[in-house]
């Protein structure tokens, strides 16, 4: 759907004790996370404006934020 949010606690509310004490402890995770943050901000709000933007520059942007989100997924199940 347009404009949803993917925040990680969003979509992965079972883990937000992990999340919250990995952003307070990792400097790596807490900076991905943010990294995160900036690129779902981002993508709605294009979506959400329909915003002119080339449909590479935005799969582009997805691909980033799914990376990503692979990334910290596998960090906060392991801890």
């Amino acid at each position: 759907m347009l404009g949803e949010s993917h925040a990680l606690l969003v979509d992965f509310p079972e883990y937000q004790d992990k999340i919250s004490l990995l952003t307070a402890n990792d400097t790596e995770f807490a900076e991905d996370a943010k990294r995160y943050h900036k690129l779902d901000t981002q993508i709605r709000k294009l979506e959400l404006r329909n915003t002119p933007t080339s449909d590479e520059f935005i799969e582009q942007a997805k691909l980033d934020r799914l990376v990503l989100k692979d990334k910290l997924y596998q960090l906060f199940t392991q801890a």
